[in-house]
Order: structure tokens, then sequence, then C-alpha cells
């Protein structure tokens, strides 16, 4: 179903005498179009700061150094800022490692917002599905954010990682979304292993994979108050919903929270397998979530490895 845009509540005037019932018997809701005003300008700015962002990046790409990584956080972050949204971050990010490792941060995916939020706090490139190369602008941000594009067949994402090893050899850190799509925020939908064959072979100049850093994203906070079954909706994008419409709903609240909760990062190379790496991971991020969304106290969380045969080498 096609999200649109909430239709203009009327407030009818307490009956009188002489009130016939007529249009001039209605009058708009002043809260409402004080919120569709704050949306029109929130949509303005955010095209504003795109356009300049794009042009910025477009130059820090052609030269070497980190200037395109940093300023696409700075991005990112000018987003949130720009549509509200307040971002609490628990725990501390990965970083690559003494030894060259580069950082694969998994999280769970709920919303379009996810990029804006784990961009404007991870220094990382997107793993995102090819659908994204063919929407109009968006595919622009995504690729001056040198993001990497994988299909959704089974079959063909192992033919992009390669691409994406590649990325982390250069040393880049990802952000990879292992649902493969995006859900309604309740829950977090099963991962599919075949994301984690990136880290079946050594990316590092000491012949090692790569460190992973389970994230968990909730968004919590709507109107300064708890998100609950039915204000969740708001944040979620999911189905054949479309950006603007959704954007418009959103722009108009006010009080909003995301909060990431970073977990303990680990050792791939202590797993068996991808697919116990990928059960492991999908625990700890599913846990994590609840907890944030059931409004509790959140402290990151430790990944337990399964038990394998002592000195068995992983993903043999």
């Amino acid at each position: 179903m096609r999200l649109k845009a909430e239709r203009l509540p009327l407030l009818r005037r307490p009956a009188t005498a002489g009130d016939d019932g007529s249009w001039s018997s209605f009058v708009p809701a002043r809260g409402h179009i004080l919120r569709r005003v704050r949306a029109i300008r929130r949509g303005l700015a955010v095209l504003l700061w795109t356009a300049v962002s794009l042009l910025v990046q477009g130059v820090l790409v052609l030269v070497p150094g980190a200037g395109k990584v940093v300023f696409a956080r700075v991005y990112w972050a000018g987003m949130c800022w720009l549509i509200g949204m307040r971002v609490r971050v628990i725990g501390a990010p990965a970083h690559r490692s003494a030894d060259g490792r580069p950082v694969v941060f998994v999280s769970n995916h709920s919303s379009w917002l996810d990029v804006a939020v784990l961009g404007g706090r991870l220094e990382a490139c997107f793993v995102a599905k090819e659908d994204v190369d063919r929407w109009p602008v968006v595919r622009t941000i995504a690729r001056l954010g040198r993001s990497v594009f994988v299909r959704r067949a089974r079959s063909s994402t192992g033919r992009e990682r390669d691409d994406m090893r590649a990325r982390l050899a250069d040393g880049d850190n990802l952000i990879l979304f292992p649902e493969g799509t995006t859900s309604d925020g309740s829950r977090v939908l099963p991962f599919r292993s075949a994301f984690f064959s990136i880290v079946e072979q050594a990316v590092s100049p000491e012949g090692k994979p790569p460190i992973i850093q389970p994230v968990s994203i909730v968004y919590d906070r709507l109107a300064g108050l708890p998100t609950g079954r039915s204000s969740r909706p708001v944040f979620a994008w999911y189905g054949d919903m479309d950006i603007a419409s959704h954007f418009w709903r959103l722009a108009q609240h006010r009080g909003l929270r995301a909060t990431v909760l970073l977990h303990t990062p680990l050792d791939a190379a202590s797993f068996v397998s991808r697919k116990a790496l990928s059960q492991a991971i999908w625990v700890t991020i599913a846990d994590g979530a609840a907890t944030l969304r059931q409004n509790r106290p959140a402290t990151p969380l430790t990944v337990v490895e399964p038990a394998g045969a002592p000195g068995e080498p992983a993903f043999a």
C-alpha cells in the first residue's frame, strides 16, 4: 500500500444559532497547518543542503585523502539535524585495527532513515541494493557516498563480493543490512547469510578477515514520548511506500529520536561458517533492538560464539 500524506483534518465550531452547516462553519485546525509548514521548511532545507553537499563531495571524491569519508558523515549528520532527528548512541564504534583490519558494521534495517542516522555516526560506505542505483537523485547521493550496489538474488550476491572486499582492502569500512530489505520496525527479519561472504577471505595486509560490529537501531521517541506499535509506522519505510510521501508525513512531527546500540566487535575468524556467524549476529542485534523497543536500559551485548572444534579454522 502506498503511503499517503494524511488529509487535513477540520474542526467544527460548536453549533450556534445561525450556523447552517456550510463550509464557513468549519475552520482548519491551526496545529495541523503549523505541522505542514514545518514539513515544507524542513524539505526545502534538506534540498538546499543536499545540493551544496553534492558539489562539495563531487570535488572531494576526485582528490586523495579522507575528506570524502569525513564529509559524507557531515552530510548525513546535517540531514538528521535538519529533519529534527536526535540521535542517541550507546557504545563506541570500532575503528580499523592496528594490523589494518577494516570494520563491517552489521545493522537491522527498517527505514531509509537508517542511512542518515548511521551515516552521520559511522565513517563507512553503505552496501545498498541494486534498485537504489535507479532512483533519481538518491542514486547520485549514493554514488558520491561510494556505496556498493548488490543484487537481491542469492546467486548474484556473490558476484559483488569481490567489489566489497576490494573496498575493504582499500581502507574503507562498510555498513551492511543483511536483512536484504526493510521491515515495519517491530522485529528484525532473518539475516541472509550470503551477505557475510565478504568475511570468508582475508582483506588486511596481515591476511585476516575484517572486524565485525553488530548494530541495533530503533526509533524510540516521537513527540518526545516513547514509541509503541501504533506510532512506529511513522518511522518505518517498507513495502511500496515512496520516500517523498514518507518524508512528508515524518517531517511534520517534532521530538524525533533514534537510538543506536553499538555492540561489542567480534572476530569473524572465530566462527566455523558464515551461517553460524550470521545467526549469532542476528540474535545479538534482535535482542538489542527488542530491549530498545521496550524502552528498557540497554548496554552493548557480546556475540556468543558457537562451540566448534578447538583450533578449527573459520570458513575452511
